[in-house]
């Protein structure tokens, strides 16, 4: 895998016709930051460029984008679980944005994170797992609720995120935090684990 920058895709949207969401043009450039700001982002975001800060809980971010936003479980505010790898991807992402009615999404991560955070992040992942399977296998699984068992599906999909892949995209990340490019083939990626 080679880190693949999702925010010219983001800007490309501005002011043209959303190809998921109906409701008329792109009004918001999403790489910029959440209006909450990033100190006040949910910390069930995983380390990127996308994150959330005081979302709504109207359960509209899975609908357009299930495989990257989940739902916390106390409020069912939205955050960031998978970033986007390719345009469509940022098409869902931003969708969610666009129909949050906070408009809470932010994009400016990469001036966030540096390598050191990232590895923070990594070495603290145990907080996010317990809840991921707390949630995703606890009463909301089962809940007669269709909004509360999307919850559990979500944290389910984050878990498997946590646990096959999301350690590989870090790493690719790190690499383009530090050089400001892609990884070429064979390149050494930065260790996770300092």
């Amino acid at each position: 895998m080679t880190y693949w920058d999702p925010i010219p895709a983001v800007r490309a949207l501005v002011g043209t016709p959303h190809p998921m969401w109906q409701e008329g043009v792109v009004r918001h450039d999403w790489s910029g930051p959440a209006p909450d700001g990033w100190a006040n982002r949910d910390w069930h975001n995983v380390t990127g460029p996308f994150y959330t800060a005081g979302t709504d809980n109207c359960f509209t971010g899975r609908r357009c984008a299930p495989e990257h936003v989940a739902y916390e479980d106390e409020y069912c505010t939205e955050f960031v679980y998978r970033p986007p790898v390719e345009v469509a991807g940022v098409h869902e992402l931003t969708c969610a944005g666009e129909c949050d009615p906070l408009g809470a999404y932010g994009g400016d991560g990469d001036r966030r994170w540096t390598p050191e955070l990232v590895r923070d992040w990594w070495g603290e992942r145990g907080r996010a797992r317990e809840w991921a399977l707390r949630v995703g296998r606890g009463e909301w699984a089962t809940s007669e609720r269709e909004q509360f068992r999307d919850v559990a599906a979500g944290a389910r999909a984050y878990l498997a995120h946590l646990d096959h892949g999301l350690g590989e995209y870090l790493r690719d990340y790190m690499f383009w935090l530090s050089e400001g490019r892609p990884a070429a083939p064979g390149e050494r990626l930065p260790e996770l684990d300092a």
